[in-house]
């Protein structure tokens, strides 16, 4: 029977903690200087070396980025980029094992006019990124995100993709990459440097008005990062990239991960995460990174001297509960701190998800979000969780629907419209007033006292949430007005609907697949 007064103190075990006093786990004999996790101990060579391999054998593993090819490094000043830019320099440079056998280029987009910096601080975080891009003698383009308000409305179009090489053509590629071009392609004769161009002060105003007309953080930071990868995208096709390289690492996609399914993105998980993206068709994003935790890039940056620079962002100096994704990216860290395998976790799980829903790759271009051009997630059946919520939602507004007189489709309750600004006079063939395609020649249809069958509008209306997929709908529901929104994106939206109206109206003319045997 137990005593209370009875000491147990000299049958105990103490377990052995890690330490940096320990012997490296790799070569037994140097001591270890990081402790990763609970007995992987490294010391400072061997450190380098796994992280070095790492990086290497990601990118030879998947074979998506093949001899020869210009790829576009997107570098936010972040640890994480800034560790995948050295390790690309690392890979170039003479004295490297396994040489990378790509053309980099480096592209940073500056968001200082959306989270309200000044002009001189502005200046002085370029002058810096300036610095770091400068000493690896890549080309880099700097550009202002004030340019999406510019952009054509090709952006939200995909481009045809090339044509696939097999994964057996890589090693035929590798050789005939050393025999011919590898000398020629791996020495650049010239830096050159895309320098941001004098923004003006009201295109910030629009881009501010633009960000905030979102209610929410949440809905906010979804909408800064869809215009900063449509600007990242339009980058890399019109400098020649064809492959965009991401600096997201295991602890921000784990993040993601459950942001994503927070935020209704569940069938876009698979391109959201995964490895490539080819949403975009032309340009393929790779995330070489992701198999990296924020701890090992800290580790690296710290023990190596790769520089960084801190940039604040949306959610600088914000409260936990904040924003969906501020909430998730405290309850991980928090989480991670107590199990150390929480990241790893959610990440593994995340590479055996797959989506039931069309490839973004194969889709009709009608049949995408507008926004993130992921396919369509709405077109489902009565009989599921998404038109059980809009029939929810709509019988909720009822007496909303009915003080106004506003229309509303039955499909898509309380959708956003947009007016176009179109003269009565112009032909609906022109573009409607915010181009996108089509020239200035009469559409062939007439109305009742002759002209354009457009002269008899005063406005035309755009439906955006019929476009988009359920977490861009969510998105667009939080923002007080679509005016806002870039005009490449309100022209794309008024020509898929007119080709959806010209659909219907041939349809009865039109042979289905199961007719044309």
């Amino acid at each position: 029977m137990c005593q209370v007064d009875e000491g147990y103190h000299d049958q105990l075990e103490r377990q052995e903690v890690p330490s940096v006093s320990k012997k490296c786990v790799r070569c037994k004999e140097a001591t270890a200087v990081v402790v990763i996790r609970a007995g992987d101990t490294y010391c400072r060579d061997c450190f380098k070396e796994y992280f070095i391999h790492k990086f290497r054998a990601m990118l030879g593993k998947n074979r998506i980025i093949f001899p020869g090819e210009k790829v576009l490094l997107a570098v936010s000043g972040g640890p994480s980029s800034c560790s995948m830019l050295s390790q690309v320099q690392e890979g170039l440079s003479q004295n490297a094992h396994k040489k990378l056998r790509f053309i980099p280029g480096i592209v940073y987009i500056d968001e200082g006019g959306a989270v309200g910096q000044s002009v001189e601080e502005r200046q002085r975080t370029v002058s810096e990124l300036q610095a770091v891009f400068k000493a690896t003698g890549f080309p880099f383009h700097i550009v202002p995100l004030e340019q999406v308000l510019d952009l054509p409305s090709s952006v939200v179009v995909t481009a045809p993709s090339p044509s696939e090489r097999p994964a057996s053509s890589y090693k035929a590629a590798v050789d005939h990459f050393i025999q011919n071009d590898s000398s020629r392609c791996l020495t650049p004769q010239k830096q050159d440097e895309t320098l941001p161009a004098n923004v003006q002060e009201s295109q910030t105003r629009l881009l501010q008005q633009l960000i905030g007309s979102a209610k929410t953080l949440t809905a906010r930071e979804d909408l800064l990062n869809t215009l900063r990868q449509h600007l990242l995208v339009h980058t890399a096709r019109t400098e020649g990239y064809s492959k965009l390289m991401l600096g997201d690492n295991c602890t921000r996609l784990a993040v993601k991960l459950l942001t994503s399914i927070s935020l209704g993105r569940g069938a876009q998980l698979a391109q959201d995460t995964g490895f490539s993206d080819s949403r975009y068709g032309d340009i393929i994003s790779v995330r070489p990174m992701r198999d990296y935790s924020a701890k090992e890039i800290a580790y690296y940056n710290h023990l190596f001297n790769v520089p960084s620079v801190f940039i604040p962002g949306l959610d600088t100096k914000t409260t936990d509960k904040a924003s969906i994704q501020r909430l998730t990216e405290s309850f991980v860290t928090k989480l991670q701190a107590d199990f150390p395998s929480t990241v790893s976790t959610i990440y593994r799980t995340s590479e055996k998800l797959q989506t039931a829903c069309k490839s973004s790759s194969t889709a009709d271009p009608c049949a995408r979000c507008l926004l993130c051009m992921c396919a369509l997630d709405t077109t489902v059946e009565n009989a599921s969780a998404f038109q059980a919520t809009l029939i929810s939602e709509q019988l909720s507004q009822t007496k909303y629907l009915g003080a106004n007189s506003t229309a509303f489709p039955k499909q898509s309750p309380a959708p956003v419209r947009s007016e176009s600004t179109a003269p009565p006079g112009q032909c609906c063939s022109s573009g409607g007033g915010g181009g996108g395609g089509g020239g200035g020649e009469d559409c062939g249809r007439t109305v009742e006292g002759g002209g354009c069958c457009s002269s008899a509008k005063v406005a035309e209306t755009t439906d955006v949430r019929s476009l988009l997929c359920y977490s861009c709908q969510l998105t667009i529901k939080d923002m007080s007005s679509v005016d806002c929104l870039p005009q490449y994106i309100l022209s794309e939206a008024q020509k898929r609907q007119r080709r959806s109206q010209m659909k219907e109206e041939i349809s009865e003319f039109l042979l289905d697949d199961g007719d044309e045997s």
